[in-house]
C-alpha cells in the first residue's frame, strides 16, 4: 500500500483524534510528561504547568546546533505551558480555575504532594466533578512503599528486571532507556482514555493510579507468573529459552540477531548454510532437540556468518523468510530512508528557529493523521495566552508579558 491510499480520506485540518480533550499536565522528568506527551502527539491540547522560570527538564546533552535539551524537546513536543508556582495561593487558584474546564489531569510527584499544594484529586473534583485525574508514581498511591521516591533504574532493580538483564554469569545491568518511565507512561496515556470513555458515559471522573512497578511487571512478557510458581527465568544474554538458534552472531563486519521458530524455518536455515541433511536429522528437526543441543547448533550457525558479512547473510536469509536483522547503531538507524518514507523521522521547527529530527506519534490514523505540530514551549510561553481567556485573565507583569505562539 502506498501513503497516498492509506491517507486518502485523511481530514486535511486534523491534528490527531483527541482534538477535543483539554488536559493540563504537572509532571516532571520523563514518565508524567510521556503521559501527556502521548496525549498532545494525539492531537490533545495539553497544558504544562510549570514554573514559569527555570527550564525544567533541561536534561543535557542539547541537540546539536539548537541550543535545546533533546530530553525537554523530546517529552514536551505539542505541548502548551503556562507558568504558575501551585504551592502559591495566586497558582493554586488559577490553576483550580483550568481545571475546571479541563479533561484531564496528568501528575508524577510523589504521593501526597499535590494534596498538600491544596490541587490533588479531591480538590480537582469540586471544581470538575468528571475530571479524570491520573498520577504516576514509582510504587503507587498506597501500599506499604506508596511514599519511598522512585527513579527509573531503582525500580528496574525492585521488579527484578534488571537481575535479568545482561550475559549468563555477568552483573545486573539496566535498560539502556527509560524503561519503567516509558512503560508507567504509556499505561497512564491508557488508563486516562479508559477513564473518559467511562466519563463520557457515566458523567463519573476517577482517579488512575499508575505505578512504575506495577507497569514493568506488567511488561515482563508473563515471567513473574513463572517466579510466582517457583520457576523463576534464568538469565539468558540475547538466546531465548524457547527457540533455538536465535542468539546475535558475528559477521566479518558486524553482528546479525537471528531466531528460528519453526521448523521449517531451521529447514531453510540448514540449507542456506550448505547442511541441508540437518534439517531433518536427529538432534536437530524439531525444536526442542535444538534446546537440547543448544551449544552445537549455536556453534553451526555462529561458524556459518563469521566467514560472511552482514550483507552476505541478509541476501542468503531474508529471501527464504526467516527473522533476521543487522545490529545497528541509532546513527544507522536515523539514516535509513525507510523510515522517512514512512514519516516515522520529522523535521521540526523548534521554539528558537532551529530544527532537529525527532520521532513522529507512532500511530498512524488513516483519518485523523497526527504529526509534531511544535516543539516544546518556553517555560511559561503561553500564559498571557491561556491565562487571558474569560475569567482567568493574567495579572502579573511576568505572565502577561509572556510570547504567545501555537501550531
Amino acid at each position: 500500500m502506498l501513503a497516498e491510499e492509506f491517507y486518502r480520506d485523511a481530514d486535511p485540518a486534523s491534528i490527531g483524534p483527541l482534538a477535543h480533550l483539554r488536559v493540563l499536565d504537572v509532571t516532571k522528568v520523563w514518565s508524567g510528561p510521556l503521559a501527556s506527551g502521548v496525549l498532545a502527539d494525539l492531537g490533545a491540547d495539553v497544558i504544562r504547568i510549570e514554573l514559569p522560570y527555570g527550564r525544567d527538564g533541561d536534561v543535557p546533552p542539547q541537540i546539536p546546533g539548537t541550543g535545546r535539551s533533546w530530553f525537554r524537546e523530546t517529552v514536551n513536543r505539542n505541548k502548551r505551558s503556562v507558568g504558575l508556582d501551585l504551592r502559591e495561593p495566586a497558582g493554586r487558584e488559577r490553576f483550580l480555575e483550568l481545571v475546571a474546564t479541563a479533561d484531564v489531569v496528568v501528575e508524577n510527584y510523589r504521593p501526597g504532594t499535590l494534596d498538600g499544594w491544596g490541587v490533588g484529586y479531591r480538590q480537582c473534583r469540586e471544581v470538575r466533578p468528571g475530571i479524570v485525574f491520573v498520577s504516576v508514581s514509582g510504587w503507587g498511591q498506597y501500599g506499604p512503599a506508596a511514599g519511598r521516591a522512585a527513579y527509573d533504574p531503582a525500580v528496574q532493580a525492585a521488579a527484578g528486571w534488571m537481575s535479568l538483564n545482561g550475559e549468563p554469569g555477568g552483573p545486573p545491568m539496566r535498560a539502556p532507556t527509560f524503561l519503567a518511565d516509558e512503560l508507567a507512561g504509556l499505561h497512564a496515556a491508557i488508563g486516562a482514555l479508559a477513564a473518559i470513555v467511562h466519563r463520557d458515559r457515566t458523567g463519573d471522573g476517577q482517579h488512575v493510579d499508575v505505578s512504575m512497578m506495577d507497569t514493568l511487571l506488567a511488561g515482563s512478557a508473563g515471567l513473574p507468573t513463572l517466579a510466582a510458581a517457583g520457576a523463576p527465568p534464568r538469565r539468558s544474554g540475547n538466546e531465548t529459552d524457547f527457540v533455538v538458534p536465535s542468539n546475535v552472531y558475528a559477521c566479518t563486519d558486524g553482528y546479525v540477531y537471528l531466531a528460528v521458530a519453526l521448523n521449517k524455518h531451521w529447514r531453510e536455515l540448514a540449507a542456506a548454510m550448505g547442511r541441508p541433511e540437518l534439517g531433518r536429522a536427529p538432534g536437530y528437526a524439531g525444536n526442542a532437540e535444538r534446546i537440547a543441543h543448544r551449544g552445537d547448533v549455536d556453534a553451526l550457525v555462529a561458524d556459518w556468518c563469521a566467514g560472511l558479512s552482514i550483507q552476505d547473510v541478509l541476501d542468503a536469509l531474508q529471501p527464504r523468510g526467516l527473522v533476521i536483522a543487522p545490529v545497528r547503531t541509532l546513527a544507522q538507524v536515523v539514516a535509513d530512508p525507510d523510515l522517512h518514507a514512512r514519516g516515522t523521522l520529522q523535521h521540526v521547527t523548534l521554539t528558537n528557529g532551529t530544527s532537529a529530527v525527532m520521532v513522529a506519534p507512532p500511530a498512524k490514523f488513516s483519518r485523523t493523521p497526527t504529526r509534531i505540530r511544535c516543539g516544546a514551549p518556553e517555560p511559561g510561553e503561553h500564559s498571557a495566552e491561556i491565562l487571558g481567556e474569560g475569567p482567568y485573565a493574567a495579572t502579573d507583569e511576568k505572565t502577561a508579558a509572556s510570547p504567545v505562539r501555537y501550531g
